[in-house]
């Protein structure tokens, strides 16, 4: 039943990472789905309310968690908590707390200082589809190419979420001029491996933490084409394209 309520939260919270794990084998959707959910709540947490005291304190409960997890001692029993706690080890734990960490910029109206602290916001993304991979059986050589992978999802995803951040009073972006965007990019799909290349270092099982990033080159690409469509938020894929782009992700 813990499982189960893992995925209905990916799948209510995260549905294109929902898509990316009902496409991996079954055995690997018991790391998966644990491990999504808990990026859904710590997403989520800085928006429930509206004061930021309330974020802090919710992504403060995370981080307990994850102490706990750590540290080898009884964990805190909760349909997300319970779960991870089970196939998280406490590598893995530490590494998620650089992932809650970087989530508090969202709590606040501040933009990013710099070039450096928005690659640390992004850099968070990296960390969950390398624990994943980590625990599916990859190995410490796959690190680099799995974490350049995760990284080029982790700024597709974050070019689609401008809109809304936008909305919400943020400045998401350190520089906003079409060129700037461009760059950011070009260079996200220069440093980024295909995903053919990441699988090929890759055990079968752990391949399945790479699925997630199937839209990003796509998504990249018409940024590189088109920096304007990042504000004016048209950077969703059609469902089709969805759907190819996953069938062709998983062959």
């Amino acid at each position: 039943m813990s499982l189960q309520a893992c995925a209905d939260i990916v799948a209510k919270g995260d549905p294109d990472r929902y898509r990316a794990a009902m496409a991996a084998p079954v055995a690997a959707r018991r790391v998966l789905f644990p491990l999504y959910a808990f990026n859904v709540e710590v997403a989520r947490a800085p928006w429930v309310g509206s004061e930021p005291m309330i974020g802090e304190m919710r992504l403060q409960w995370w981080r307990d968690v994850l102490e706990e997890i750590a540290g080898g001692g009884p964990v805190r029993r909760h349909e997300v908590a319970t779960p991870l706690a089970e196939v998280l080890d406490g590598t893995g734990a530490a590494a998620l707390d650089g992932l809650v960490s970087v989530r508090r910029w969202d709590l606040y109206r501040e933009p990013f200082e710099d070039d450096a602290h928005f690659e640390r916001y992004l850099g968070a993304g990296g960390i969950l589809m390398w624990t994943a991979a980590r625990l599916l059986g990859a190995e410490a050589q796959a690190a680099d190419r799995v974490t350049a992978l995760s990284q080029g999802a982790a700024l597709a995803r974050f070019f689609q979420a401008v809109p809304e951040l936008e909305a919400r009073g943020r400045v998401p972006l350190v520089d906003g001029r079409p060129e700037a965007v461009r760059r950011l990019a070009e260079g996200a799909l220069d440093r980024m491996p295909g995903q053919r290349e990441v699988r090929a270092i890759l055990p079968r099982m752990a391949q399945a933490a790479t699925i997630e990033a199937w839209q990003a080159r796509p998504v990249l690409r018409r940024v590189a084409r088109d920096p304007a469509r990042v504000v004016e938020g048209r950077l969703g894929l059609s469902e089709f394209r969805k759907r190819l782009g996953l069938v062709l992700t998983t062959l």
